[in-house]
């Protein structure tokens, strides 16, 4: 190899190495100055209520109206809780969180080969945030991304190695797909409208989230995710046991989301905030860091076809005039990759 090639070569995995937090992280002992947040948005800085927890609802209870009720006043007073007995098996879950905690700890080259196969981008590995300004507050994760529908269109572009990748993987979005058309369609026949309303259009662009969040040297300053509502109908995630990290804000402090073995959790997001015309709460979030262990999390979004309609539900209007637009999921993406945070009052009817 001439000693050009090997130069381009080096610098291409120095830029790699910068990329990917779990490159550099063991490398330093405190928060480089581009990840520290602002002093309002540290955790060290936010009431953490004690005690607190998000509901958890059993969905092996043969009582339908009971778990009808307990997902619709969850979802209406918190926007999150926690699944149990949802019939997805324990060891599936267990190779699911395995072989992606594999992926992260593949070299970054590897890792990086493995996941940019599309030049559209269907998958791809990136740090911080998708779209990432490098002047922006920078966040503690790695994360891989990519479509997942049930029509397996975008499998060919999945990482292959870990060489049982997309066999596990497969199999757990399909699971997830069940789960999630189960849980919307209780949702729905809460609200009054047809059971199968999020079928079709409004579910059938999926997308799957791997967040690694290696161990940071100063969890006080820095955050993995900021706080945030998801760009989804709806959240199952999917966390590692024994670490807690994600927090729900509620009432003006936050609320500590503990693991609980096997289970999901289950998050309202902001378009079924619209449909639901506000009675859903799509909860605004965050995630914290650690100095001890890396904490790697799958979450599936369920989501709407680039051009289907979100708006309120006609059948939610009549007593209650519609509070937000309608808009294209295209362009209610457009928004968000640029309000963030700030996108309600961009969504509200004047």
């Amino acid at each position: 190899m001439h000693a050009s090639h090997k130069i381009i070569g080096a610098q291409i995995q120095e830029n790699m190495d910068q990329m990917l937090v779990s490159s550099w992280f063991h490398l330093h002992s405190s928060v480089p100055l581009s990840y520290v947040q602002p002093p309002e948005s540290r955790p060290g800085t936010a009431i953490v209520a004690s005690g607190k927890t998000i509901p958890v609802v059993d969905l092996g209870v043969h009582d339908h109206v009971e778990v009808l009720g307990q997902i619709l006043r969850a979802s209406e007073q918190y926007g999150f809780f926690q699944v149990i007995n949802h019939g997805v098996c324990n060891e599936l879950i267990e190779d699911t969180i395995n072989v992606l905690k594999e992926f992260h700890g593949m070299p970054a080259e590897e890792k990086m080969r493995e996941s940019s196969k599309d030049p559209n981008g269907s998958c791809k590995l990136y740090s911080s945030r998708e779209i990432n300004n490098k002047d922006a507050i920078q966040f503690w994760r790695d994360t891989l991304r990519h479509l997942c529908p049930p029509s397996r269109q975008f499998i060919h572009f999945w990482p292959q190695k870990p060489s049982t990748y997309r066999e596990v993987v497969e199999r757990y979005t399909e699971e997830m797909r069940k789960l999630g058309v189960k849980i919307l369609e209780v949702l729905c026949e809460g609200l009054g409208l047809d059971r199968e309303y999020c079928n079709g259009g409004l579910s059938e662009s999926p997308l799957l989230l791997t967040h690694h969040y290696p161990p940071c040297p100063e969890p006080n300053l820095t955050l993995g995710a900021p706080k945030h509502r998801d760009p989804t109908l709806l959240t199952i995630l999917l966390q590692e046991k024994d670490i807690n990290a994600l927090q729900v804000f509620k009432d003006g402090e936050w609320i500590g989301v503990e693991p609980i073995p096997n289970a999901f959790v289950v998050n309202i997001g902001l378009l079924l905030q619209i449909i639901s015309n506000g009675r859903l709460i799509g909860a605004e979030h965050r995630v914290v860091t650690n100095c001890e262990r890396a904490r790697t999390t799958v979450a599936y979004f369920i989501r709407p076809t680039n051009e289907t309609i979100i708006e309120p539900a006609k059948a939610l209007t009549t007593l209650h005039p519609p509070i937000y637009k309608s808009i294209t999921y295209s362009d209610f993406l457009t928004i968000f990759m640029t309000k963030g945070p700030d996108i309600e009052p961009q969504l509200l009817l004047p």
